[in-house]
């Protein structure tokens, strides 16, 4: 069939515009959208490698946790974020039930992170560890007087204990997992105790109470190993550092279940537009290289077994941790925070 020439013109002018339209990562300049709850400076360079390998770019939202899962409920299916990274076991668990993550399948990181780090339906993944020790004040307590977080409800401590608010997710994923181990009334008991040892209300950060407890404001305190990893090596703040020395690490139920331990991780968001990159980026990120340089970066345990530790982490000593699956976190996250409320933590 001949065509006249302004029907060829009006052709020509479709098949412009039908190209035009293509999404240019047909063409292999795919981008992927990561919204993070860690700080830019400790994903950055391994989104930016993993960018060099594969020519895939990730545009990096960072903010506060709480507030991206609630950006990620609000724009629904049309958000643009493929991948959610946040800390905390229950604030994954969170992000399960609102409904803006979906479950994926990967050998790869199935066979590089241990069960109990990881959604068992494949919901969400660790990616590196911390552990919730307890701190002491090398000058006034000897790590023989320590034992069990149960036993920080002894009267022995009583004005000594040092830990931040009921509202943290970190404290109610650490009561959430005494309530594995052991009987509702006995936690409760447990919080009452514990309360009526604290050494001054509940504010601040784990550093703070760090801090506290090395300024001599009470003996111990409970907090993340990676924020007294920070302190050490905070150049910059002297006074960091020398509250740093003034403390050490106990790891506590050492002759039972474990030092109570918990994941920054991440997950492939239900309105994802590019999955199969989206699970190369999670693939990319349990490397034993990516492994490695997080754990130096950030102070915190690599979930991938055998990596080597940073000589920081090698300093505080091995331990046993509790290997409960930590989705059970964020399951009695409500019963934990009830709890805490009835035993009058603040």
């Amino acid at each position: 069939m001949i065509l006249s020439g302004k029907k060829r013109g009006f052709i020509s002018s479709l098949l412009v515009l039908s190209f035009a339209l293509v999404p240019i990562y047909a063409f292999g300049a795919e981008e992927l959208n990561l919204y993070s709850a860690r700080k830019e400076k400790l994903i950055k360079p391994l989104l930016d490698k993993f960018t060099e390998q594969t020519k895939i770019k990730v545009n990096l939202v960072t903010g506060k946790a709480d507030a991206l899962l609630k950006r990620l409920e609000i724009e629904g299916r049309n958000s643009p974020a493929d991948l959610f990274i946040t800390t905390d076991a229950g604030r994954l668990y969170r992000a399960q039930k609102a409904g803006v993550l979906q479950a994926i399948q990967s050998d790869v990181l199935d066979k590089a992170i241990p069960a109990h780090l990881r959604e068992p339906s494949g919901f969400w993944f660790g990616l590196s560890q911390r552990a919730r020790p307890i701190f002491y004040a090398k000058a006034r307590v000897k790590p023989e007087e320590l034992s069990t977080y149960e036993a920080l409800a002894d009267i022995k401590w009583k004005g000594n204990i040092c830990i931040r608010s009921s509202n943290n997710i970190y404290n109610q994923s650490l009561v959430a997992s005494m309530l594995v181990h052991n009987k509702k009334a006995a936690v409760e008991q447990w919080v009452k105790g514990l309360v009526a040892n604290l050494a001054k209300p509940p504010k601040g950060g784990d550093r703070d109470q760090i801090k506290a407890a090395a300024a001599g404001q009470c003996d111990i305190a409970v907090a993340n190993t990676y924020y007294f990893g920070k302190m050490i090596h905070a150049k910059k703040d002297p006074k960091q550092q020398k509250a740093a020395a003034a403390m050490a690490i106990f790891w506590p139920n050492q002759k039972g279940r474990g030092t109570h331990v918990n994941i920054s991780g991440i997950a492939v968001t239900k309105s994802a537009k590019h999955k199969a990159s989206a699970i190369k980026l999670m693939e990319f990120l349990v490397s034993r290289d990516s492994q490695k340089w997080y754990a130096e970066s950030n102070h915190e345990y690599p979930v991938v077994e055998g990596v080597e530790w940073s000589d920081t982490l090698k300093s505080w000593g091995k331990f046993k941790a509790d290997t409960l699956n930590l989705s059970t976190l964020g399951e009695l996250n409500t019963d934990a925070v009830k709890l805490m409320d009835r035993g009058g933590w603040k």
